[in-house]
């Protein structure tokens, strides 16, 4: 008897709570997809402080008495004891072996390698192979893999949560306005979408990407103008779904304006899809960009990318390294989004919602 007082005295606690908390108790409860959360979270995290964990300049210094902070100061090697006031490389042995003489100090990052740094007193040719210098071994002009990958991952993800903003606030305008008038409104926007939706993606992206000169914005917008379509599509039936409903109607005949029953009633009972569909546009994003990399149409030469990872992988067949470990963090960035998507979808679904609130 107690033990059924007290289950019925959880269920009424947990009806009793905000539905943002009731769906985020549902999200915890799927073990995998609040792993996934937090794998992303501490890995994107870990990438925001690639400075700070993948450098070739150290943290701090202390060189004949005086500190220097090289990480956020560019100083010439005279500063060093070299010969010239060139910018200091820090991986000159000359270099190494006066910050560590008697009385001078140098912190360096864990792994000493920006993902600009060609060392040039490497041993092995490039690409070499993993050993301790370079943890995940060097692409083909004699760059850090592992700073490669760390840089890379960061702008994949930022890359993508741009895009899938962009792509959402666009998408919910659209569809706002497409399904809220309905009428010849939303015939004339859903033939606009349509026409939109039946072009060549790819192809567009291809021929914009080869006439401008490559730029992360510029992909941006690209990718921007075109993932909108999944996003209005739903909005816009939800809220043909709801601008029937009774308490639209009592708004309407309150006296409130089209917008403020848009933004205030109907927009925050719609929203749902578009939650659960964010993580599944991050991951065609993500999927867009090394897609462009790889072919040569992204980002500018240089930037650490995926996509141009996988590409030295096809043109270094015998560098097996660079293929299996893009590879790998592609597959697993990838993964921890889809799982995410799914557990943010079973713990929004109205069918699942009433299933817990009843037991």
């Amino acid at each position: 008897m107690a033990g059924t007082v007290h289950s019925a005295a959880s269920a009424a606690a947990v009806r009793g709570s905000s539905p943002a908390r009731r769906a985020w108790r549902r999200f915890c409860a799927n073990r995998l997809g609040y792993a996934s959360l937090i794998v992303f979270a501490v890995l994107f995290a870990l990438s925001l402080l690639a400075e700070l964990l993948s450098n070739d300049k150290p943290l701090a210094a202390r060189y004949n008495g005086q500190w220097y902070f090289p990480v956020v100061q560019t100083l010439p090697e005279t500063d060093f004891g070299g010969d010239f006031h060139t910018p200091t490389d820090y991986l000159d042995p000359l270099i190494r072996h006066n910050l560590s003489a008697p009385g001078n100090f140098a912190l360096f990052p864990p792994n000493p390698y920006h993902y600009s740094t060609i060392n040039y007193f490497a041993k092995n040719p490039n690409p070499s192979a993993p050993d301790a210098d370079n943890l995940l071994g060097t692409d083909d002009k004699g760059r850090d893999l592992l700073a490669r990958l760390l840089y890379g991952f960061r702008i994949s993800v930022l890359f993508a949560l741009i895009v899938a903003a962009a792509c959402t606030l666009f998408g919910v305008l659209y569809g706002a306005v497409q399904g809220y008038f309905a009428g010849w409104t939303d015939i004339a926007m859903e033939r606009v979408s349509e026409v939109w939706g039946a072009m060549p993606r790819l192809y567009l992206l291809i021929i914009l990407s080869a006439l401008f000169a490559p730029s992360f914005w510029l992909l941006v917008i690209l990718l921007s103008i075109f993932g909108w379509l999944g996003i209005a599509a739903y909005v816009r039936a939800e809220f043909l779904r709801n601008r029937t409903l009774d308490y639209v109607r009592a708004a309407r005949a309150l006296g409130q304006s089209n917008l403020k029953i848009m933004w205030r009633h109907i927009l925050p009972n719609s929203l749902t899809p578009v939650v659960t569909l964010i993580p599944f546009e991050m991951a065609g994003a993500i999927g867009a960009l090394t897609s462009l990399d790889f072919l040569g149409l992204g980002v500018p030469p240089g930037t650490p990318s995926l996509g141009e990872l996988l590409n030295q992988g096809k043109e270094n067949l015998d560098a097996w390294w660079i293929s299996l470990t893009t590879f790998g963090v592609l597959v697993i960035l990838l993964l921890l989004l889809i799982l995410i998507g799914d557990a943010l979808r079973d713990a929004l679904d109205p069918r699942k919602v009433l299933e817990s609130d009843a037991s």
